[in-house]
């Protein structure tokens, strides 16, 4: 048995005899975590990664979005985005220019090459998604989807209701330096009272 079908055993009988009941988030990642494996493996085997995959998705639909743009559709922070956006470049799938006027913003446009990759990479998203589904049937299938996405719908109500939202890296590490340096200010130095 392999690792990985030996940790996917696991975490199959941590669902259906340890915790059938636990959180229905901690089903989702576990999911979402073997979903994006198979298509890591798959994505691997051509040479491209998963976090590529994410940002060539988005401009296949989207082709000459700026940089914020494609973070912001990624759900990732911008700092990644110009890391994956720079080794794409060297990759040959993209292209980043600026438009004349406009000299702040920065645009990503793929190349044929990024464009190509589309026709190789799909199939291999749509063969992970039908064998992850393999065995069930449609009408679970329709009522999973619903199911999703009125959760997804629920959270980002919640979001805006309490008016809330993903703070930055940088705004955490200044909260949790400050929260540090308040709790280091309470507790005794060791050295203190120690002659």
């Amino acid at each position: 048995m392999s690792k990985s079908s030996s940790s996917t055993q696991v975490i199959l009988r941590h669902w259906r005899e340890a915790v059938p009941n636990d959180r229905l988030a901690h089903l989702v990642k576990d999911a979402t975590r073997a979903l994006v494996r198979a298509l890591q493996m798959r994505l691997g085997e051509h040479g491209v990664s998963f976090g590529h995959w994410t940002f060539l998705r988005i401009l296949w639909e989207s082709d000459g979005l700026t940089q914020s743009e494609l973070s912001e559709q990624a759900g990732v922070m911008e700092p990644t985005t110009f890391s994956a956006v720079k080794a794409m470049e060297r990759l040959g799938y993209v292209v980043r220019r600026r438009q004349p006027g406009d000299r702040k913003k920065v645009y990503v446009f793929l190349t044929p090459k990024g464009r190509g990759l589309r026709r190789k990479l799909v199939p291999l998203a749509e063969e992970v998604n039908r064998i992850a589904v393999r065995h069930v049937r449609p009408g679970e299938i329709g009522r999973t989807r619903k199911l999703l996405l009125s959760i997804i719908e629920n959270l980002a109500r919640d979001e805006q209701s309490a008016d809330m939202r993903m703070p930055s890296t940088r705004e955490l590490g200044r909260l949790n330096g400050t929260r540090r340096k308040y709790l280091n200010s309470r507790s005794p130095s060791p050295k203190r009272g120690i002659r």
